[in-house]
């Protein structure tokens, strides 16, 4: 039998492709599922993000990992500086990713603050949503 018919060489296509779906499954789509347009869009932002590259974020001039901005948003907490709204905008060389969006809103879930982001010129409020089973 010819190498390419071989069944020995197939038998995990099947696996890997319903791997794949799976992966598809879980995280495909959460910028659509995330963003929501929202009516009362503030005319001034608390906290003013800029997207990095490696998913990190610029704040005032700093990059910081998803975890770093964690603690960052929680020091402004604790010291009573104003948070109760957080933008977050596309970056010099690079733009806003589903990661970023999926990182700012697991930190402001977490700490009690709305998160919006500005994409082509537009704003959408960043929410927590449960997904429909």
């Amino acid at each position: 039998m010819p190498p390419i018919l071989d069944p020995r060489r197939w038998r995990h296509v099947p696996l890997a492709l319903l791997l794949l779906l799976g992966l598809a499954a879980c995280f495909g789509g959460a910028r659509n599922e995330e963003l929501v347009r929202s009516e009362d869009v503030p005319s001034e932002f608390d906290v003013v993000l800029l997207a990095e590259k490696d998913d990190q974020f610029d704040f005032t001039g700093v990059p910081l990992t998803a975890e770093a901005l964690r603690d960052a948003m929680r020091y402004r907490k604790d010291e009573s500086l104003p948070l109760r709204s957080v933008l977050l905008k596309r970056g010099e060389k690079q733009k806003v990713t589903d990661t970023h969006i999926l990182s700012l809103m697991r930190v402001a879930h977490e700490l009690g603050f709305r998160a919006w982001v500005q994409q082509k010129g537009e704003i959408g409020e960043i929410r927590a949503q449960a997904r429909a089973q």
